[in-house]
């Protein structure tokens, strides 16, 4: 079952109360949003998000309501969903930028490097697949993406190892892919801390996702969709998203934009990091506006 990270600590800063319009712009498997659900039901009005079509049909089977909104779309394009769907706006927003064990189980989509799957790693069937982004860019741009977004520092050699394939035969599966890299990588990797493929699929799904520039796109759009005295959210799990949302929000603070509800990142407790080990590397971020 998917655990909610920092749920208690979401709901005592985004302070939800009855009768406001809440978004979970990254529904996953839902804990966040029936926790706020519950505190501003009856009359109050919830919208939430997933790229995945299988969490948004899990949540709609799970709590049926007329006040809840439920949507198989990218949080990125949340002005033109407020408006199709004449929502007013919005006293509190949430964004778990985490990847739900949920969707590496039950997708099928490639995402898990111990699974032999089709290699899509997309949240959405619309995005180029990864299988396809393997095989298009060269090895100096292969390698720039896992570097940039994986932080490996073996970038170079896995990028001239899969080339290598590629140019032969294409790789289709997260398993073929994830074994290419085990071969190549020095049995001491990371001293068996993690995976010698964690750091590389990481960069390929955020770059197959474009999920740093969607974090971007919907900060850029807070201040026209959010009401005065609203609250926003956002859990981030690595350093690039957190540099991102840090830096963002500070321009907001000082623009007179909004303020500050934790001046430094909220992170898990001892007792939560031993509960979900997902969450040790969470951080939590809040502001109210003006």
């Amino acid at each position: 079952m998917h655990t909610p990270v920092l749920l208690k600590e979401v709901i005592e800063n985004l302070n939800p109360q009855k009768g406001e319009f809440f978004i979970d712009g990254t529904l996953g498997g839902g804990g966040h949003a029936k926790a706020i659900w519950e505190k501003i039901k009856p009359n109050g009005k919830l919208l939430v998000l997933d790229l995945d079509k299988s969490a948004v049909d899990r949540f709609k089977e799970s709590i049926l309501s007329e006040n809840i909104v439920a949507i198989n779309a990218n949080y990125a394009d949340l002005v033109s969903i407020i408006s199709a769907n004449d929502l007013p706006r919005v006293d509190g927003l949430l964004l778990d930028l985490g990847f739900s064990s949920d969707q590496i189980e039950l997708s099928g989509r490639g995402f898990s490097f111990n699974r032999d799957e089709p290699l899509y790693m997309t949240y959405s069937e619309d995005e180029e697949s990864v299988a396809s982004i393997l095989s298009r860019l060269s090895e100096k741009d292969l390698a720039d993406v896992i570097y940039k977004y994986g932080d490996e520092r073996f970038s170079r050699k896995i990028a001239k190892a899969i080339k290598e394939r590629t140019q032969k035969e294409s790789i289709i599966s997260s398993l073929e892919l994830s074994e290419i890299i085990r071969q190549i990588l020095p049995k001491s990797y990371e001293q068996g801390r993690i995976d010698p493929a964690t750091r590389t699929f990481q960069a390929l799904r955020i770059y197959a996702n474009h999920e740093l520039d969607n974090i971007r796109r919907v900060i850029s759009i807070l201040p026209n969709i959010i009401a005065s005295l609203g609250r926003v959210a956002i859990i981030t799990f690595h350093s690039l998203e957190d540099e991102i949302v840090k830096n963002s929000f500070k321009e907001l603070v000082d623009e007179k934009k909004a303020v500050l509800v934790n001046k430094k990142p909220i992170v898990p407790t001892i007792e939560e990091k031993s509960h979900n080990p997902k969450s040790r590397s969470a951080k939590l971020r809040v502001i109210k506006f003006n």
